[in-house]
């Protein structure tokens, strides 16, 4: 009887956690191909289907997936603790984010604007005045740079290890083959136009603060320190997190407990 009621209580855990969190495939023309989301409610959100509930999407880094971030933090107790819907989309391994110029079916900026955040404000009770957005080192890219392009949608973004310059590792990571580098003059203007960095003013023109976060010994530290001393200069609204760590899932773990912490703040005013 003891092992039948155990095998009942696994039962209805499982069933629970399936109610809490869906994985949903979205076709788009914008891309290749199908794109998996992965999606997490808090616990309440089953019992009170009026309230609308803040949203932070996560995104991955380079090579990584729909469920990098799940592997470095539990993200549904993150869901539970904090009262937040969490949407972790795919990036396609090395999509960058980006509307690629030279590869028609990888426009991801246009994927995540027309087709996920749709699908999610349609699918679920969202508080639109109440989405944040973060991402590491790819994703912090694409974090920063999303924010840049459309401000209006969030009300906070933050980085974590992000590859803020594109050009401190364009012949690196696909970045040539998604921008159509020739090394010629005008990659300069190109990497610019696709970079956080290149985009610094945007950020400053929405009078949102951002936070990021580096590790002193991560290869992308000296790119992150330039965005700090950008964001000092043109006065923007920056909480930046310099403490020991490298490029890897400790670091990743430890800090995004202070955006987690930094975006519910944000939700108290």
């Amino acid at each position: 009887m003891k092992k039948i009621t155990t095998l009942l209580s696994l039962i209805i855990i499982f069933n629970m956690a399936s109610i809490a969190q869906k994985q949903h495939i979205l076709k788009s023309s914008n891309i290749s191909k199908p794109d998996t989301v992965w999606v997490f409610t808090p616990d309440c959100y089953k019992n009170d289907i009026e309230k609308e509930y803040p949203v932070i999407y996560l995104l991955h880094g380079w090579s990584g997936n729909y469920h990098q971030w799940n592997d470095i933090m539990d993200c549904q107790s993150y869901a539970d603790e904090y009262g937040f819907i969490i949407v972790c989309p795919d990036g396609l391994y090395n999509s960058w984010y980006i509307n690629s110029p030279v590869k028609k079916q990888s426009q991801f900026t246009d994927f995540f604007f027309s087709d996920l955040m749709p699908f999610i404000a349609d699918n679920y009770h969202v508080d639109s005045s109440n989405v944040f957005i973060t991402g590491l080192s790819m994703g912090g890219h694409g974090a920063l740079y999303f924010f840049s392009r459309r401000p209006e949608l969030f009300k906070n973004a933050g980085s974590i290890s992000g590859v803020v310059d594109l050009s401190f590792c364009s012949n690196k990571y696909s970045i040539e083959k998604y921008l159509g580098l020739t090394r010629e003059k005008n990659d300069e203007e190109i990497l610019s136009k696709y970079s956080v960095i290149g985009n610094i003013e945007k950020i400053a023109a929405s009078n949102k603060e951002i936070i990021f976060s580096c590790g002193t010994e991560d290869p992308f530290y000296s790119i992150n320190n330039t965005l700090r001393r950008k964001c000092d200069s043109l006065k923007i609204k920056a909480v930046y997190i310099s403490s020991p760590g490298t490029h890897n899932y400790k670091y990743w773990k430890s800090a995004i407990k202070y955006q987690f912490y930094f975006f519910n703040q944000k939700l108290k005013k």
